[in-house]
């Protein structure tokens, strides 16, 4: 007995006292421990249809911040099958299922941006098609807030492209400006700005901002190879400033940069051991653009999404996983099974900055098929 209990992580000991059940016919101690150790040192024998799915162990209990690489790898690499169910049922303990948030992002600064990150066209260090503008007028960022809200988003998101707001304080104000006046249309109000100093945050949370979007993008050890710009810590302490201002954190990443499913999971576990889960985590996958370094780069297949999607909601029970950028691939079946394993939130509009989106007629229709219903603004984040 006191070699199987040392087989058995405090973490495991918990989430088998949560499912109260018998995981095999005959000698559960023993066997218990074998699933522990295969668990443990990651050759959990998936042939074997009596051992429980690491998906099925950890899909219960309260949120956790202590989650071990090797546990969201083991839950990652679970059957698909497994995954999707438990992932739906982990949304089910704490969401609405049928409730998705329509949220619209604007580009309200395009283009000309001095970063190289590999993947966007916006960047000024490669020839695409996108061309620098300046920042857009109240006028017509306010035109488009009241379109998205007409058209049945309750988060309006704006991105600019820049690595940071040093020497932008005209603009900066602007953007505060904007951020009130489409708060005051009882939206949602999230920005994607760049890097952020203590104070700028907390500007933007006295002018009503709802969340903050800076994502991780890839693990700490892949990152390197698509930014050279600006560092992994750099983006961790723009995330720190704005969970300390008290703005809600969106923070995900990108998939089909290259990486690998280790990478995947380096980034999901960095997410999920940050000191609070990020209110919303951005599933996004590659859409590769012609004169960008990874304008060849081969689609992800819509398992890999689910993957991603499944494990983040186990790992993260309570943030909105949205299913963001690469959607337009995916067909309705396959955005039903990213709602069923835990998205719930999708970008609306035609575009999303610069890329393609999904036409606003045919979500009206996938919802209508689905059954699915718009999720209110939640202004208690």
């Amino acid at each position: 007995m006191a070699t199987c209990n040392k087989l058995i992580t405090p973490n495991m000991r918990k989430c088998f006292a949560a499912l109260s059940i018998r995981f095999y016919s005959a000698t559960p101690v023993r066997r218990l421990a074998s699933v522990g150790n295969a668990i443990a040192h990651n050759t959990v024998d998936r042939t074997n249809p009596q051992l429980l799915s690491s998906a099925a162990i950890f899909a219960n209990g309260p949120p956790r911040n202590d989650w071990t690489r090797e546990e969201i790898k083991t839950i990652y690499d679970s059957p698909i099958m497994e995954l999707l169910f438990y992932g739906a049922k982990v949304h089910r303990e704490n969401f609405s299922p049928l409730e998705v948030q329509q949220c619209t992002l604007l580009s309200i600064k395009t283009g000309g941006c001095s970063e190289d990150c590999a993947y966007c066209p916006q960047s000024s260090r490669y020839k695409t098609v996108v061309k620098a503008q300046k920042l857009l007028e109240t006028d017509e960022v306010l035109v488009a807030a009241r379109k998205a809200k007409e058209a049945g988003s309750t988060r309006f998101c704006m991105g600019a492209a820049w690595r940071d707001l040093a020497g932008r304080k005209s603009n900066f104000k602007k953007i505060l400006s904007y951020v009130k006046e489409i708060k005051a249309m009882n939206m949602e109000v999230c920005c994607t700005l760049g890097m952020l100093n203590e104070e700028q945050a907390k500007m933007l949370k006295e002018a009503g901002l709802t969340a903050y979007n800076h994502n991780l993008d890839t693990s700490r050890e892949y990152y390197p190879k698509i930014i050279t710009t600006r560092s992994y810590d750099e983006r961790l302490n723009t995330i720190s400033n704005v969970r300390d201002a008290g703005i809600s954190v969106c923070s995900g990443g990108i998939i089909g940069l290259g990486e690998t499913p280790d990478d995947r999971v380096g980034m999901l576990h960095t997410l999920a051991t940050m000191p609070e889960h990020p209110e919303s985590v951005p599933i996004n996958a590659l859409v590769a653009v012609e004169g960008t370094p990874l304008g060849k780069q081969e689609p992800v297949s819509i398992w890999e999404m689910i993957r991603m999607i499944s494990t983040a909601r186990i790992v993260m029970p309570r943030s909105m996983v949205r299913l963001s950028a690469g959607r337009i691939r995916f067909s309705e079946p396959e955005q039903a099974l990213c709602f069923l394993a835990g998205a719930n939130s999708i970008f609306t509009g035609d575009k999303l900055l610069t890329t393609s989106n999904n036409d606003y007629d045919a979500d009206q229709e996938m919802f209508k098929t689905l059954g699915l219903i718009p999720k209110p603004a939640n202004f208690n984040q």
